[in-house]
């Protein structure tokens, strides 16, 4: 079982504070972590920093709980950083004030090697260990055998080859440790590009440090330590409160991921969830599932953990804090050796934040639905298409060639309908929670010798229902002055994402080159895929599962999709069951023959 055992609640003798004084500390300790994720946005120099944001920053207790998140990608920050702390402290029990780890390693707490996290130990004058401030980017590249950070297709983590930081000191008194820089610079295909980024992440990690250690002199670490243990238990008793709201149920889901190179059948997943409102506890089990295959798409134990929590967290209550005390009324039980569970070296872990992880958490926020009508989602739009591909290539636009490499964000997934909502347009993907930045046109083309001919909603691709599903996008892009390689690891194409309570699935996603005569070509759901001056990849994204039956969908709103150009006239009729009149309003006598006894209310 993964998790960390729930401690008693309360301590003896202690005071517990007050409600005001908790709430001012929680937003100091908030205000701590934006400090840090402003310092990455603003001096990121990869575009997957300053322009996806695709980081996270939080504050661990000294025992390596995470007390706070911002607002991050959830695949980052919900079940991994607790894990990386205690590793820190496997390696270093001792540590001291200006230390510096770097952490990438799957196999010791992290999600996968392309997130590189800097964790910097709070220590007081005496010496004593008080907290740790953690902050972890998205890489450009991170050493990979080919230009990408996706290297689904890789056999193990030999053939990966990433570099593999597990808890290294790359600060020692506040003082570089040159000869791991070094490294990192002969390895990465941008090393100016990666060290402005692992700068970035540092001071980060030290903005937050110097806060925490102001924040002490103003209130005291006595006054720090009983906000973190009252916070934690708050937490706790928040998600027991929510989880004794719930019915009581169990329910099975299962996915399946595309074939995929070397697992030709795909990856066939199953999530057992148990609601137990009686003891205030949800059980995730995810045991039952295949081993480790010879594939990028294993997770690792973070990633499992994560993509677990957060199918739970999309279902409950938004207001739940996220922190150590919450997540222990969550047991996800994982097994070693599995494609879904704690992945042993030398597998590969290299899209773990992503496909399996996305199947994972859909299906566990899927078997909630079934469990009792009014909770749950659907499953929102999965797979790493090439319109989130890492293209890279030489950029000649100088007159000086340059190499490149970088992740571009220019079409995400379209979201999951829930019982009191449509989907959300720009989710991306289930780990990274709609907290990524949809890249813009003009600023992509400025950094990258790339042009985007074009970009829109793509028609009557939502997961029909009573809240309908967001659609997907299509984008189409290709290289100026030369060649540009794209590389991704695309899902969804073959098994679309599933809908809820009667709602209907999104519509795959798909891949093309075009030709310069503009004859399209369909490729491979996994690249690379290379792409001369003159041709295009054409992407469309995942649509996200509808919820609910679509005829339930109140005749007026099917319309409006109509009028505002999510869905067509046809779709309406056949899917929906609505009729329209001249105007594309509701034709309430048809509308009533169509759906057989007037418009349902029933969510299914």
């Amino acid at each position: 079982m993964s998790g960390i055992d729930a401690p008693e609640r309360g301590r003896t003798g202690a005071e517990t504070l007050d409600g005001a004084r908790m709430a001012v500390l929680s937003h100091r300790f908030e205000a701590i972590v934006r400090r840090m994720s402003n310092t990455l946005a603003r001096s990121g120099r990869s575009g997957v920093l300053n322009t996806a944001r695709d980081f996270s920053c939080c504050v661990l207790t000294a025992s390596g709980e995470v007390l706070m998140t911002g607002d991050s990608p959830p695949i980052h920050v919900m079940g991994g950083p607790d894990l990386q702390a205690k590793s820190m402290l496997e390696f270093y029990p001792r540590v001291r004030a200006g230390d510096a780890f770097l952490h990438n390693s799957p196999y010791h707490g992290n999600t996968h090697a392309a997130d590189h996290s800097v964790l910097v130990p709070v220590v007081d004058d005496n010496g004593v260990h008080r907290y740790t401030v953690l902050a972890k980017a998205h890489q450009a590249d991170c050493g990979n055998s080919v230009p990408t950070t996706y290297m689904a297709g890789a056999r193990d983590v030999y053939e990966e080859g990433a570099l593999i930081f597990p808890v290294v000191r790359v600060q020692d008194a506040y003082a570089d440790c040159e000869d791991v820089l070094r490294m990192c610079e002969m390895r990465i295909r941008v090393p100016d590009q990666w060290r402005g980024d692992y700068l970035a992440v540092l001071g980060s990690a030290r903005i937050g440090e110097r806060a925490l250690l102001q924040l002490a002199d103003e209130v005291g670490w006595d006054a720090l330590d009983q906000f973190a243990h009252d916070w934690l238990d708050y937490g706790e008793a928040r998600m027991e409160t929510a989880i004794r709201a719930l019915p009581s149920g169990t329910a099975t889901t299962t996915t399946c991921h595309d074939p995929f190179p070397r697992v030709p059948d795909g990856v066939p997943v199953q999530a057992t969830v148990t609601v137990r409102p009686d003891d205030g506890m949800i059980d995730v089990d995810l045991r039952d599932n295949p081993d480790c295959v010879p594939s990028g798409l294993n997770l690792s134990e973070a990633a499992s953990r994560t993509a677990a929590l957060i199918g739970v967290f999309n279902s409950i209550d938004h207001t739940v804090p996220h922190n150590q005390g919450s997540f222990r009324r969550v047991r996800v039980h994982l097994r070693e050796n599995c494609v879904v569970g704690i992945t042993r070296h030398p597998f590969s872990c290299s899209a773990a934040t992503t496909n399996l992880a996305n199947r994972v958490g859909n299906i566990v926020q899927r078997a909630l639905a079934e469990i009792g009508d009014g909770m749950g989602l659907a499953e929102v739009g999965s797979g790493m298409s090439p319109s989130e591909a890492v293209v890279s290539g030489v950029d000649r636009r100088s007159g000086v060639p340059v190499p490149f490499v970088n992740q571009i964000f220019t079409g995400p997934n379209g979201g999951a309908a829930g019982p009191d909502g449509d989907g959300w347009l720009t989710m991306s993907d289930l780990g990274s929670g709609g907290t990524l930045l949809l890249d813009s046109v003009e600023i992509d083309e400025l950094k990258q010798p790339i042009v985007i001919h074009r970009r829109h909603l793509a028609h009557d691709t939502e997961g029909a229902g009573r809240h309908r599903g967001a659609p997907g996008l299509e984008v189409e892009y290709g290289p100026v002055g030369g060649e540009l390689e794209a590389i991704y690891a695309n899902d969804g194409s073959i098994n679309p994402m599933a809908g809820a309570r009667g709602g209907h699935s999104g519509a795959p996603s798909a891949q093309f080159k075009r030709d310069r005569d503009g004859t399209l070509h369909e490729v491979d759901i996994c690249g690379p895929v290379r792409v001369e001056e003159g041709e295009t990849l054409v992407a469309r994204t995942s649509g996200g599962g509808g919820y609910g039956p679509p005829d339930a969908r109140p005749p007026e709103e099917v319309a409006r999709d109509v009028r505002e150009q999510w869905i067509s006239e046809q779709r309406a009729w056949e899917v929906y069951r609505v009729a329209l009149d001249a105007r594309q309003h509701p034709d309430t006598a048809a509308t009533a023959l169509l759906r057989g006894d007037g418009s349902r209310t029933d969510t299914g």
